[in-house]
């Protein structure tokens, strides 16, 4: 076979590691963080982005978080909304860590996310009666 004509042996193998990247790694999810009564940072900007972005693995479809972080005096605060299209998941935490804050956030929106999908994807057929069963053989 030829290579040169990109239907070669390699190029396949790169193809299928392409298509195999990109289904792991799920669809995009835009993270805009709110900060109340703290300076904004990088670090806990880029950690949440990082943090929720794992969350479109789940739905494999994009989405969008609203990150809400707040201190007030020694309470640390978040809440976070999670939304892709007509599916909606939100959540509050409180601890002494915003870090902490945001790692209990994805894990809630996250098993949210996971009984919604085992929800929709385990929905079975009923299954007929038997006196349906009967008269669909009588009508035969």
């Amino acid at each position: 076979m030829s290579t040169t004509n990109g239907k070669g042996k390699k190029s396949r193998e790169i193809a299928r590691k392409t298509k195999r990247q990109q289904r792991l790694k799920g669809a995009e999810v835009a993270v805009h963080v709110t900060f109340r009564h703290i300076e904004p940072t990088d670090a806990l900007r880029q950690y949440a982005e990082k943090k929720f972005g794992h969350l479109g693995r789940i739905l494999k479809r994009t989405g969008e978080v609203h990150l809400i972080l707040e201190v007030d005096k020694y309470r640390q605060c978040g809440e976070a909304i999670f939304k892709s299209g007509r599916i909606s998941a939100t959540a509050k935490e409180e601890t002494t860590d915003l870090y902490a804050v945001i790692d209990l956030l994805t894990d809630k929106i996250g098993s949210q996310l996971k009984k919604h999908v085992e929800k929709v994807t385990g929905k079975k057929m009923r299954s007929p009666s038997t006196p349906e069963v009967l008269a669909a053989a009588e009508e035969i």
